[in-house]
């Protein structure tokens, strides 16, 4: 269940402005992975804010522009295919998330960070297992990087429409992998994600 507990026990901790970051598409054999950063007014609620994964895509659209609405600030940012290929998925994940805070304004003095990790963040932060579902502002944040993310997989569908991207996402479904397999690869794809095509 969402509440406000860890953004408010921050406030009584000193910090003034929480923002929760989450990431979407850190799972598919190709395109950018999204990491969003968020701050909410206190106490706001948004009918029917739930962790991303839980919701339906129709409902998703619909958070996402109550969500800009009434945020107090958002930002949005992709860490590249280029990038993901040169160094790893975390670390790409890990700089799209620092770069989403960065781009805040105003500032936030603390991070709710969704998962396990908050490796070089210059700002305090703290990890949050499952944090979407527990934290308004990482679950705001999943929603922005989740939708964000769709939407570009649409416009890669457009792009490269053999692999059937609108449909999974992706996401490496049988029917990805046998179109990987007929096509071969697009600069789209993650060269550590498709090393199956090597076998």
């Amino acid at each position: 269940m969402l509440t406000y507990e860890l953004e408010e026990a921050l406030m009584h901790e000193g910090y003034s402005l929480v923002c929760g970051v989450d990431e979407a598409g850190r799972g598919p054999l190709c395109g950018p992975v999204a990491a969003a950063a968020c701050i909410l007014p206190l106490g706001l609620i948004i009918e029917g804010l739930n962790d991303s994964k839980k919701l339906t895509e129709k409902k998703r659209e619909a958070l996402y522009d109550l969500i800009c609405e009434n945020a107090i600030a958002y930002s949005v940012v992709l860490g590249s295919v280029e990038e993901i290929n040169e160094t790893d998925i975390l670390s790409t994940t890990l700089h799209a998330m620092r770069q989403a805070i960065d781009s805040l304004d105003p500032k936030p003095d603390f991070a709710l960070i969704d998962g396990n990790i908050t490796r070089g963040f210059t700002l305090p932060a703290r990890a949050v297992v499952h944090g979407d579902a527990i934290s308004p502002s990482i679950a705001a944040a999943s929603i922005l990087a989740k939708v964000t993310r769709d939407r570009l997989c649409m416009e890669l569908d457009a792009q490269y429409p053999q692999y059937g991207i609108a449909k999974h996402k992706g996401y490496g479904t049988k029917a990805h992998m046998d179109a990987l397999r007929e096509y071969g690869p697009a600069p789209i794809y993650r060269t550590k994600f498709i090393r199956f095509l090597d076998k």
